[in-house]
């Protein structure tokens, strides 16, 4: 997937590393720093990490400010 490209994804799909870098437009690093300490959902199948689409927006809803009071 290329920065800034979305290809549609329903809720329930899960997406790659590259999908949500691409999608959020931010580092690999950052996604897999994400990942490991535990704020971003995301189940590793094989040796490579997967993040269903609702629990990302579900994440990102949280990010906003304001958001959880």
């Amino acid at each position: 997937m290329t920065p800034g490209h979305y290809n549609g994804f329903g809720d329930n799909e899960f997406m790659t590393t590259d999908d949500v870098l691409g999608y959020l437009r931010i580092n690999a690093r950052t996604v897999y720093r994400l990942i490991r300490d535990g704020e971003l959902p995301a189940v590793r199948i094989g040796r490579q990490w997967r993040v269903r689409r609702c629990d990302l927006d579900s994440w990102l809803d949280g990010q906003r400010p304001g958001a959880g009071k």
